[in-house]
């Protein structure tokens, strides 16, 4: 079993709150480390949302809570009646996440009480609001969140799994249906590289400085992304042309599997280069000398289709356009990722030096 650090941190934040209660002389501690539970968020900037929006909803359930036993007493009856009412106002003002929050805040102010009530809902009160800043100060000082080493290591983890098959499979060496498996995975993997980066881009710069750095990141970030699913698409469209490509002559089989790893060896150069592997001068080398340009890649396969034209299976030829547009966009995108990551280099060298470690 792997403990993350959203987990631990939950542990931690449930006996910080429980300590500070008993510190505090609370009589019921346990409101406070419930409580705990709910504003731990994966990242600081959506901990501070949590924690505004819980202590909203704490508020909510307090004053409900307060006004109901005032009026009407503490019957289970007029405590459903008050729950009802709370979850309407919660949904109402689109406060969702405070929704549980606050029917513990009902019922915890709303059961039976002895002595002064007022004082004794404030101190239910202060309990819940006690447990909601004790989740904020854990979230904000232990184990501070690294998402950027995070997204760049499940990039290059990801993007280096699409290698793998597309180098098998041009070479004719998949098995389909591990591939097609393997597909669906890679295709998950990319669903979480889009939260991981909404993570990071969540997280807030101090000085104006890095501010600016973060921008131009998060642009290079998003390249990445989009050129690693365009490698996606490629391979999807080499597993789903995989009998037409068989049939086609051995040239163009052969200049297929050249293009490929002539891209593949240059998307690898360039992620290793934007975490300083390859110097910021350096140039990102073409790994196979038989690859062409795109305009000579294409015009090559509109020479071949116009070759098979009289044969009986001069239909499977244009069957393949779909296969060459994706080849075509794969090396646009990584024109463009490259073009990106020179940028940057060039203004913001310093900041991309210690802040990405690759696990490779």
């Amino acid at each position: 079993m792997k403990l993350g650090a959203r987990i631990l941190k939950t542990g931690i934040a449930i006996v910080f709150a429980l300590y500070l209660s008993e510190l505090l002389q609370l009589p019921s501690p346990v409101f406070a480390g419930i409580a705990a539970i709910f504003a731990i968020q994966p990242t600081i900037y959506r901990s501070y949302l949590s924690v505004v929006e819980q202590i909203q909803g704490n508020l909510i359930g307090a004053i409900i809570a307060v006004l109901f036993v005032l009026l009407f007493g503490n019957h289970y009856f007029i405590i459903g009646l008050a729950v009802v009412i709370v979850i309407s106002i919660n949904l109402k003002l689109k406060m969702e996440k405070s929704l549980v929050l606050s029917i513990v805040t009902v019922i915890a102010i709303m059961e039976s009480q002895q002595g002064d009530f007022l004082q004794f809902a404030m101190i239910r009160f202060s309990s819940i609001l006690l447990g909601i800043l004790c989740s904020f100060i854990v979230n904000l000082v232990f184990i501070p969140p690294k998402y950027e080493i995070k997204l760049y290591n499940r990039i290059s983890g990801t993007t280096e799994d699409i290698f793998k098959w597309i180098r098998i499979s041009t070479r004719h060496a998949s098995e389909h249906t591990l591939l097609k498996k393997d597909i669906s995975v890679i295709k998950n993997e990319l669903l979480k590289l889009e939260q991981i980066y909404s993570m990071y881009k969540e997280e807030r710069a101090y000085f104006k400085k890095e501010t600016l750095a973060k921008s131009r990141k998060l642009v290079v970030y998003r390249q990445m992304i989009a050129t690693s699913k365009k490698a996606y698409e490629t391979l999807k469209r080499i597993h789903k042309f995989e009998n037409e490509i068989s049939l086609m002559p051995e040239d163009f089989q052969a200049q297929i599997q050249h293009q490929l790893d002539s891209l593949i060896h240059r998307h690898e150069q360039l992620l290793l280069k934007f975490i300083g592997k390859i110097k910021p001068g350096g140039c990102v080398e073409q790994h196979d000398s038989h690859s062409l340009s795109r305009r000579d890649f294409l015009s090559f396969f509109f020479a071949k289709l116009k070759q098979m034209k009289n044969d009986e299976e001069e239909e499977i030829p244009t069957r393949l356009v779909p296969l060459i547009s994706a080849i075509i966009e794969y090396d646009e995108q990584l024109e463009h990722l490259e073009t990106l990551i020179i940028s940057f280099q060039s203004y913001h060298r310093d900041e991309n030096e210690v802040s990405v470690q690759y696990e490779g």
